[in-house]
């Protein structure tokens, strides 16, 4: 399970750190990795640029629901009896990683209209903007 925490930046200052480190959980992960996103704002829409390293085309998923474009992706893998890079023996070895992250699009956008493009560990997509809905004008007759 992955914890959350505000990192603080008080110029290095080494008694913070230590005092930060003293309280910080045994297993957390100060890389914070979780799917960075770019947005970029279009003449026809917008472009959500998705850091996704490691994982392959077949391992991610892209679902639209409820004006929330939802992108997941899952990978494991599992080898026995084998030797590692440095000729350690071991019996079982075993990865397995998931990540998802929404974003909220509005609710007329169509699963036909968005694009979606994979390319060296970026997911490219491609949203267009939702047309401003236009109310009916109704005259009023005056008495």
């Amino acid at each position: 399970m992955k914890n959350y925490l505000q990192k603080r930046n008080y110029a290095r200052d080494p008694f913070f750190d230590a005092f930060d480190d003293f309280f910080k959980p045994v297993f957390y992960d100060d890389r914070e990795t979780s799917m960075r996103t770019d947005i970029k704002e279009t003449d026809n829409g917008y472009q959500l640029d998705v850091e996704m390293p490691g994982f392959d085309k077949k391992d991610i998923k892209i679902s639209l629901e409820n004006g929330y474009l939802t992108v997941s992706a899952q990978k494991s893998t599992k080898e026995e009896n084998g030797e590692s890079e440095k000729k350690e023996r071991y019996l079982r070895k075993e990865c397995s990683v998931s990540c998802s992250r929404s974003y909220y699009v509005g609710d007329d956008i169509e699963k036909e209209n968005v694009k979606a493009k994979y390319e060296n560990g970026m997911l490219t997509l491609t949203v267009p903007k939702s047309q401003p809905k236009q109310l009916p004008s109704h005259n009023i007759e005056i008495e």
